[in-house]
């Protein structure tokens, strides 16, 4: 038993799925997923995107592919890059079945708008056929017309029952190699949909708040809505959806899954807000320390507390803390222990030296466990 059990998040047991390399579902890692926003056949644009996607943490990317050419040009793409392709396909089966033949590692589709059900069975043979995975997407502005017109409006059960629909179609043809999701725009509608749905199924499942909105309105209803989801143990894989640099969408979702303890990568940055107490700017010291620190992947946790209301405190739970002290002589905490003093005008060179042979020694530590478990 942890001896924090208040921290505890008991995940859903889900099935595993492939998409390429990541292995999505049941006790692997959440993965962290967005979408290029390059136009598909601007080749090189979309491979630096995705490189850039990538280097911030992604674990999967998304491209859209709403033409021949579009679909086509993932063959270069995928070639060119290190991480799975996932092909976002709507209307056309075609178009699937030439992301499927041309590298893509799974495919992002509604079967209720891709055409008739032989067409979606072609569909599926060649997801089979290219080692393919699928996600049905549900969504809430795009459900089948009986469904709208039996329920009224969007609402948990009918995005459920589309859901479950699609599963069906899926698991007719003997595929079961996907993941679904039930997305909205409205974040009641999302948390409630996807409790409904983790309750009668056991695939795993891709969580968002669709077209969430601008970096801070969409970062706010992403965290409130995969947070809630989250904490209830619900959610394999996420993509925060954002009017803004695709980029900035996986530094949010890894940001949500660090501040659950679901992910452990990079330095984990606590800080107060700042007041008059402060003895140093802590503002500016924690913005150049994380465009600084961006490079750390070792998991580290670092306190950046202005004056010593809290700054013991929170320094004693932290593997690196800084407490600002009078007179410009402020304290470094190594592990929760006083260390010594140090100059404000000091301070951020300080902490990335601490920070940075922290890095090194847990890693050397983890080479070596690593290496005796081999012995």
């Amino acid at each position: 038993m942890s001896i924090r059990p208040f921290r505890e998040i008991k995940r859903a047991k889900t099935k595993v799925i492939n998409v390429g390399d990541v292995k999505v579902g049941g006790d692997n890692p959440i993965s962290v997923q967005s979408m290029t926003n390059t136009l598909t056949t601007d080749v090189k644009a979309t491979i630096n995107q995705i490189v850039e996607i990538q280097e911030e943490g992604a674990d999967l990317v998304r491209v859209s592919c709403p033409d021949e050419d579009s679909s086509k040009a993932l063959k270069e793409i995928t070639k060119n890059v290190n991480i799975p392709v996932i092909a976002d396909i709507h209307f056309h089966y075609k178009r699937a079945i030439e992301a499927a033949e041309n590298g893509a590692k799974c495919l992002r589709i509604n079967p209720g708008n891709i055409g008739d059900i032989d067409k979606v069975h072609e569909v599926l043979k060649a997801a089979k056929d290219n080692n393919c995975s699928i996600r049905i997407g549900v969504n809430a502005g795009s459900l089948e017309k009986d469904i709208l017109e039996k329920y009224k409006e969007p609402c948990p059960e009918a995005l459920v029952e589309s859901a479950l629909r699609n599963i069906k179609i899926l698991e007719d043809k003997d595929f079961f190699n996907f993941k679904i999701s039930v997305k909205s725009s409205d974040v009641f509608l999302s948390i409630a949909a996807y409790r409904q749905l983790s309750n009668i199924t056991d695939y795993p499942l891709h969580l968002g708040i669709t077209e969430a909105g601008s970096f801070v309105s969409g970062s706010i209803k992403s965290a409130i809505g995969l947070g809630s989801l989250l904490l209830d143990g619900i959610g394999d894989t996420i993509r925060v959806s954002l009017s803004d640099d695709p980029v900035k969408e996986i530094k949010i979702g890894n940001e949500i899954l660090k501040s659950l303890n679901l992910k452990n990568r990079g330095v984990k940055i606590i800080s107060c807000p700042s007041c008059a107490r402060q003895a140093f700017q802590v503002i500016d010291t924690v913005k150049i320390l994380e465009e600084k620190l961006a490079h750390i992947k070792t998991p580290i946790t670092l306190s950046i507390i202005g004056c010593v209301v809290n700054g013991p405190g929170e320094a004693a739970m932290t593997d690196i803390g800084i407490t600002g002290g009078g007179k410009g002589n402020n304290m470094l905490y190594l592990s929760g222990i006083q260390s010594e003093k140090v100059l404000t005008d000091n301070i951020i060179s300080k902490v990335i030296e601490e920070v940075e042979k922290k890095a090194t020694e847990l890693e050397k530590n983890k080479w070596y466990l690593k290496k005796q478990l081999k012995s």
